[in-house]
């Protein structure tokens, strides 16, 4: 069984002047999403700035955000690492505060091969009880989990179920959508290509869109599952200028941005990143205005 279908958000992490959690704030943005009937809570991914986070400050904020959300909808906690043993200690953490679910990236810079992949998932499959998600974000890891490998973990390492795609190679999807008959979940990792995916298939988003606007990116999910193609589709491109303006700087640089222009106090983001240039605040408020987010 799916750990969730449709659009799951992958949560922004607020932070005060001084770089601590706003829990407060954070919070707020949970309610926000779960009153715009968001399917699922992603905390502590790569929009949860969770690279930037020591491991007690990081099992804070899951544990804040499964207590906050009390079952409404599944948590599912990142606990991805470049070192096996630190990510199972997190993972092993997070399923006793509570996780419905994992999201795990390959492990990245250290650059594994294939065998290495299936060793990290399956390290962390053993220590846990509870389903995984891989997560394929070569463009950030430089690594990629190849459709034959995806399919030999899901087939056999016990608790990996599905797989966050964000290789934006459609054809590598469509590969693993193929070979894989149904033994794994696809969700989207880009949200200019939710669609593409689910017509391959796939059962939902780990969305950054869904930040600012979790009841369209729920809608899209839902009218393409009760087979209103024509308005799924209709959503997907009105996003799309929006879904630029989102990514025109390294995530989660402008959706912080877009959620500070929106009326929360998301913050700044952490170093090394840096807040947003100035050159491009106008193009994201300009397309924030346009879909309707802000006045």
């Amino acid at each position: 069984m799916a750990i969730f279908k449709g659009s799951g958000v992958a949560i922004v992490t607020p932070f005060n002047a001084d770089e601590s959690v706003n829990f407060d704030e954070f919070g707020r943005i949970i309610e926000d999403q779960i009153a715009g009937n968001i399917d699922a809570i992603i905390v502590c991914g790569t929009t949860g700035e969770s690279s930037t986070m020591d491991d007690d400050e990081h099992l804070e904020v899951i544990k804040y955000c499964i207590d906050k959300v009390a079952g409404r909808v599944p948590v599912i906690a990142g606990t991805g690492s470049n070192c096996t043993r630190e990510s199972v200690n997190l993972s092993k953490k997070a399923e006793a505060l509570g996780a419905d679910g994992l999201l795990c990236v390959t492990p990245y810079y250290n650059k594994a091969t294939q065998d290495g992949l299936y060793e990290y998932y399956k390290a962390i499959s053993d220590a846990v009880n509870i389903p995984i998600i891989m997560y394929n974000v070569p463009s950030r890891t430089g690594t990629n989990i190849l459709p034959e490998t995806a399919v030999r973990i899901a087939k056999e390492v016990e608790n990996v179920v599905a797989i966050k795609e964000a290789s934006g190679n459609i054809s590598q999807v469509a590969k693993l959508a193929s070979i894989a008959d149904g033994c794994i979940d696809i969700y989207s990792g880009n949200d200019d290509q939710v669609l593409p995916l689910l017509s391959l298939g796939g059962i939902g988003v780990i969305s950054v869109w869904a930040n600012v606007a979790p009841q369209k990116t729920h809608d899209m999910c839902q009218a393409f599952f009760d087979g209103d193609i024509a308005k799924a589709t209709k959503i997907q491109l009105e996003a799309m200028e929006l879904i630029g303006a989102l990514f025109c700087e390294v995530n989660p640089i402008p959706v912080k941005e877009a959620m500070n222009m929106k009326g929360f106090n998301a913050g700044i983001v952490r170093a090394p990143l840096t807040n947003m240039s100035e050159a491009n605040k106008p193009r994201l408020e300009k397309a924030l205005k346009e879909y309707g987010v802000i006045d």
